[in-house]
């Protein structure tokens, strides 16, 4: 614990540091790259694995079952109804849920009574229900207009705060990043699109943009006044030091109680509704605490390198340099 603070402390004072900013055509890259190949891999797979909410159909689910067996309840539905692309799941343990497509009133009551004789349940047991997919596009289209809405409002905000745009569009870089890679991950992962999903997806734009304005006011802070010692870019590299240990230790603090929801709602309680929360922030919390430090604030300090009072600056300290040498 004690060589840890030292480090956070040699970061803190530049004793020691990482140069963020002047590879941020690397980190650049590596966005790129990872877009690139997420959005064609999930392309390739024929796009997103929308949940029933979204595609719409039939839902079953059988409760107090003995042996849960997901198997079988493939092969009943697979019995009754041909190509119903039958989607099963355990639920807490002793329950099945069964997903498939959307079936007539006949066809449900035939899957109903056949998985209630197979499970050994009585058809009481077994509820049917009927999800039509104009729900979830409404929960699509109110999520889009949060999003745009929550982006606009934060653009101006920041905006204001920090008095200056580019600060606000790195910002909104970023964010966009980290809607992209998260979408991408769900994506190339085959990882279920469900309107739990789609919270989790808004939520982790306010972790991410918190932690980003964090690093910003201490790129603020250094980059005031001109004190004849760093250059604008090296203020900015600094700031992101300065601040990096305690983006590891709040992404950290963050993530553990995350996990364990996903651990609890997937593996113990078997509920869809926790697993796609979390498994949402968890993802995004680590893209998050990523473009913080390595788009966000090599961004801003990229529009704001050509600005001619930064670059007389940085001539001016350069020469000065040169001259201390010689």
């Amino acid at each position: 614990m004690a060589s840890f603070s030292q480090f956070g402390n040699d970061l803190y004072t530049g004793k020691r540091s990482f140069d963020f900013i002047g590879k941020r055509r690397i980190w650049y890259s590596i966005a790129i790259s990872l877009i690139i190949l997420f959005v064609g891999v999930t392309l390739m797979r024929g796009g997103f694995q929308f949940g029933i909410e979204f595609r719409g159909g039939s839902q079953f689910e059988v409760a107090d079952v003995a042996n849960p067996d997901d198997a079988l309840a493939s092969d009943v539905v697979a019995s009754v109804v041909d190509k119903a692309n039958a989607k099963v799941t355990i639920v807490g343990g002793d329950s099945v849920r069964v997903q498939t497509d959307q079936l007539t009133n006949r066809e449900s009551d035939d899957v109903r009574d056949a998985l209630a004789e197979a499970y050994g349940v009585g058809v009481s047991d077994v509820t049917a229900s009927f999800i039509g997919p104009v729900w979830g596009q409404d929960i699509t289209n109110s999520s889009i207009r949060a999003l745009l809405v929550f982006l606009g409002l934060a653009a101006v905000v920041m905006a204001l705060y920090f008095r200056t745009w580019k600060m606000s569009l790195a910002a909104m870089i970023a964010l966009l990043h980290d809607l992209v890679i998260t979408a991408g991950i769900y994506g190339v992962l085959a990882f279920e699109v469900t309107p739990a999903a789609m919270i989790g997806f808004l939520t982790i734009l306010g972790y991410s943009l918190y932690d980003t304005v964090v690093v910003f006011d201490k790129i603020r802070e250094n980059t005031t006044e001109d004190t004849g010692v760093r250059t604008f870019s090296e203020s900015v590299n600094l700031a992101v030091n300065q601040t990096l240990v305690r983006s590891i230790n709040t992404s950290v603090v963050a993530l553990l109680p995350v996990a364990s929801i996903l651990f609890i709602g997937s593996v113990l309680l078997g509920a869809g509704t926790l697993r796609d929360i979390a498994l949402a922030l968890f993802i995004g919390m680590l893209v998050g605490t990523y473009s913080t430090i390595f788009i966000a604030a090599p961004l801003y300090a990229h529009l704001r390198q050509n600005e001619p009072e930064l670059r007389k600056q940085e001539q001016r300290l350069t020469e000065n340099r040169k001259a201390s040498i010689a």
